[in-house]
């Protein structure tokens, strides 16, 4: 069962671009968020514990040292001999311009790195930093933008305290691809209050300002989180693995086959993670995806287009 086989992966459009395996290595350093220390908000999204995605390098290692630990557990295990640098934890454009600058530089100076990829808010993007992200680019590196919208639904975004607006990602994300500068938007799955009508429409809304790349998680409850306490108290409840799997597989087919998925799923480490369980068996989720579109007979872009309608409400949270 190969995943790539109905889906556009980051993985093999990298294999393609440069004829051998890349392996993306995920990086703190050290950033915040203008959720969390107060300019916006404090206490940040109501799903953030950044342990639930902080890099297993461990970021009391500077960004050389970090990059360097996981280049040796990643020789132990695939046969990748090149790397793209992937700030990851919190906004990772959330400084100055010149410090960014110097933090990119220096993870794109170890051997064979050949590109970066900035996890970020779409409030935390000037111009001065889409300038920077357009310099590498043109140097010939490989340069990504993520951005976390999450839902497109303002509703929602103040439900669970994302502290920006759907109009505050589509100035960046236009903006962004009106430098030639590639985009990869995150949507979670899962969301408070939201259903399999919400999905749909995020992905319309995502498609038709435009993308290129996208990211699919479904929420997990982790520990030490707003989400958990709701949770405890019966106010959320988290989507099953056979419903998530179908809706992942909907919104895959319905994208078109030049976007790339860099993710389809997400876990949490078991020491964290608190619901639902099956967030911590990625492969379980991705063999699942392969094998629903499979079943159905259909791949990514199979249903490109087509405007979808969720009439049956049962999935409200």
């Amino acid at each position: 069962m190969i995943l790539s086989n109905r889906v556009n992966t980051y993985g093999q459009f990298l294999l393609k671009r440069y004829g051998q395996r890349i392996h993306k290595v995920a990086l703190d350093a050290g950033f915040t968020c203008p959720n969390r220390d107060g300019t916006k908000g404090t206490g940040g999204c109501t799903f953030c514990n950044n342990v639930s995605f902080s890099p297993a390098t461990g970021s009391r290692l500077d960004v050389p040292g970090q990059i360097a630990k996981a280049r040796a557990a990643i020789a132990k295990r695939t046969r990748a001999r090149q790397f793209i640098a992937y700030f990851q934890a919190y906004t990772n454009t959330y400084a100055d311009i010149a410090e960014l600058e110097t933090l990119y530089r220096e993870a794109l100076a170890q051997p064979d790195v050949i590109g970066i990829s900035v996890g970020t808010r779409p409030d935390c993007v000037s111009p001065a930093v889409l300038d920077l992200l357009e310099t590498l680019r043109d140097e010939g590196l490989e340069v990504w933008l993520e951005l976390g919208l999450q839902s497109a639904f303002d509703d929602t975004l103040a439900r669970v305290n994302r502290g920006h607006t759907l109009a505050e990602y589509r100035e960046t994300a236009l903006a962004t691809r009106a430098r030639g500068i590639p985009l990869c938007t995150h949507l979670i799955i899962g969301l408070p209050g939201e259903n399999e009508r919400h999905y749909h429409s995020t992905l319309d809304t995502v498609l038709e300002i435009g993308v290129d790349g996208l990211k699919l998680h479904p929420l997990h409850v982790v520990k030490r989180t707003i989400l958990a306490y709701q949770w405890r108290r019966g106010g959320y409840e988290p989507l099953n693995q056979v419903d998530y799997i179908r809706i992942a597989a909907d919104l895959i087919e319905r994208t078109p086959q030049h976007i790339i998925f860099h993710r389809v799923t997400a876990t949490a480490s078991k020491d964290i993670l608190l619901a639902p369980e099956w967030c911590s068996q990625k492969w379980n989720i991705l063999n699942g995806i392969e094998k629903e579109l499979r079943q159905r007979g259909t791949r990514q872009s199979s249903r490109a287009g087509v405007h979808h309608i969720i009439k049956d409400m049962k999935y409200v949270s």
